[in-house]
């Protein structure tokens, strides 16, 4: 007779649940909704604070005690003392750039963009405009040449950089014969950058580490809170977005796996960032556009000029259609209504609820941006509140009428509002759970 003896169960069948989880902060529209702001209030309570991806095209502004900070390349919460600030390995950054910023707690930053970089993406945008009489709106920051060096697998990378230096300047002189060859008029001063790239090399060296290892670290460690920041936003991302009028980066949540090395089951609550109105800087379709007084007044009264370029900002109605589908991409577990005092002028407000096509309903919203540029919106018309929402601190505060607007918005995306802001400052931001 043979007996079978059971073995107990082994611990490692037991699934276990992460230890820490990411917080994330992403833009909901085409950018500059006030995700530096949520980033700044999050992190008086976070251990981490990390960028995942884009550089310094993104801008970001916080204000402190009446001071007003612009961020570009470091996390907004950089401002907290309690925080550690790591940029990630899906950032590409321009050191010059960095440095002007700040010298805090920087932990990694892998893609790496060069002075030609920057030149290539201003002489791309010239030669789209001489070709099809348009361009794509770029900050020309070098942004999507280096990350278009980066998918080409001849980019180099912060860990080339502060590893062999006679290496690095080897690879560095053949990725700019590189884009030389492909644009002979480019100016560059080879020697000059690499003399520039060496000193940095020496102060960053201290700076840089693993950060795979870094990451798991944290995740697996003592009970930590890590805030993840999101720079740009969903209909600007380079899979999901408005293409072509997109970034070069992942910029919904699949960008913090692959920019922070970070695994899907450790992504926690997902806060989706959403303007009271709808933005956008540069070129591209804009269904709920306001080019008149109401978008006119939107621009001057919420102050839109880009952080990063300085360009005037197009206005218009709030687009919960566009909101669904970032929503739809990112699972938003709440949002975060910005700017809603911006509003408070206006005897009604309009917002897009439906698309409509040659009078045919759309679905949802559409990938092709030609059929993006012929929709007709259909708008509900709520009442305005005719006064002032500055100084309310409390969901009861604001006026009834506010309070329609942003329940609204709750109903109509099925996700509810965790924080409203009707004001520049920390104390505006209120908490509504």
């Amino acid at each position: 007779m043979i007996f079978h003896t059971v073995q107990p169960e082994s611990s490692l069948r037991v699934p276990k649940e992460p230890q820490n989880k990411v917080t994330v902060v992403l833009g909901a529209q085409w950018g500059d909704e006030g995700k530096g702001k949520v980033v700044d209030l999050l992190a008086m309570d976070a251990d981490i604070v990390c960028r995942c991806q884009g550089g310094n095209n993104a801008g970001h502004t916080v204000v402190v005690d009446s001071v007003e900070y612009d961020f570009h390349l470091l996390p907004s919460g950089v401002l907290s003392k309690k925080a550690t600030s790591f940029i990630g390995n899906g950032v590409v950054i321009h050191l010059p750039g960095l440095f002007d910023e700040a010298e805090k707690n920087l932990q990694k930053g892998k893609g790496k963009v060069f002075n030609f970089h920057q030149a290539v993406d201003g002489i791309q945008e010239q030669q789209r405009q001489q070709q099809e009489g348009t361009n794509l709106g770029t900050t020309k920051k070098g942004i999507g040449p280096a990350y278009s060096s980066k998918a080409a697998r001849n980019g180099l990378r912060v860990c080339d950089l502060v590893s062999d230096f006679k290496v690095f300047s080897c690879r560095f002189r053949m990725l700019a014969d590189h884009f030389l060859t492909m644009y002979p008029n480019l100016n560059v001063d080879v020697d000059q950058e690499l003399e520039q790239l060496k000193g940095y090399a020496e102060r960053l060296r201290p700076l840089v580490t693993d950060g795979v290892y870094f990451m798991h670290k944290a995740l697996t460690g003592p009970n930590k809170k890590i805030l993840v920041e999101g720079a740009n936003a969903a209909l600007l991302d380079i899979d999901f977005g408005t293409y072509p009028f997109v970034t070069s980066s992942n910029c919904t949540v699949g960008g913090v796996c692959t920019g922070l090395g970070v695994p899907p089951s450790y992504v926690g609550r997902v806060y989706g960032v959403v303007k009271a109105y709808t933005t956008r800087v540069g070129v591209g379709a804009f269904p709920t556009e306001q080019d008149n007084d109401v978008g006119e007044l939107l621009q001057s009264r919420g102050r839109e000029f880009g952080v990063t370029t300085g360009r005037k900002r197009r206005c218009g109605w709030l687009d919960l259609i566009l909101v669904r589908y970032a929503h739809m991409v990112n699972g938003f577990s709440a949002i975060a209504l910005t700017k809603l005092d911006i509003l408070d002028t206006l005897p009604e407000i309009k917002v897009g609820v439906a698309y409509k096509v040659d009078g045919q309903p759309l679905p949802s919203f559409p990938a092709n941006m030609d059929v993006l540029t012929r929709v007709s919106v259909e708008y509900e018309t709520l009442p305005g509140w005719c006064c002032s929402t500055e100084a309310a601190r409390s969901f009861e505060d604001l006026p009834p009428q506010a309070q329609k607007y942003i329940q609204f918005i709750e109903n109509f995306l099925q996700v509810p509002v965790k924080w409203v802001g009707v004001g520049k400052s920390r104390e505006s931001m209120i908490k509504l759970f």
